[in-house]
């Protein structure tokens, strides 16, 4: 029995007869603060942190309708920390790529399908922990290979030497 709404980490499943859809949930303690643009962290992690809040809009959003809200309110959190409206625009951009509207001055996607053709290419990619683990993974199976191929090496030395 499912009711109207739960959240789930910073998940948002709502229930709108019958039809489940899922969103950015925004914790009210964390929201809208993010690095402000004037400290002095490096620069990339002010171009992370705009590529990360879309990337978690486009994996929760599970239609274009709520993206697009999403989309604005990553845009007035990062204008409320400081951040320049050009290098959102510009950030938004490269983060689009041509999946995005170039007739407007503020980026959107113009159809659904547009959003589920980019979003399913987006989900396709695995996420840095993903990556990580699969590195991890496939080091773990190399070391067994090696070591599997030592101890063959080491049985057939002690074989010719007693001979």
């Amino acid at each position: 029995n499912i009711g109207n709404c739960v959240s789930f980490l910073d998940l948002l499943i709502n229930n709108k007869n019958g039809i489940l859809c899922t969103s950015v949930y925004h914790k009210p303690a964390a929201e809208p603060c993010v690095v402000p643009f004037i400290s002095d962290h490096p620069r990339h992690v002010f171009s992370n942190i705009i590529q990360a809040a879309l990337l978690r809009a486009v994996r929760y959003s599970s239609t274009l309708d709520i993206f697009e809200k999403e989309c604005r309110a990553i845009r007035l959190m990062l204008l409320y920390n400081g951040y320049p409206s050009t290098y959102i625009d510009i950030h938004f951009g490269k983060f689009f790529g041509n999946a995005i509207s170039q007739s407007s001055m503020i980026p959107f996607i113009d159809n659904e399908n547009q959003f589920l053709i980019m979003r399913s290419r987006l989900l396709a990619r695995p996420s840095v922990k993903e990556r990580e683990t699969q590195h991890r993974i496939a080091a773990v199976r190399l070391n067994e290979e090696t070591k599997v191929t030592n101890d063959k090496e080491k049985r057939t030395t002690i074989t010719t030497m007693q001979k």
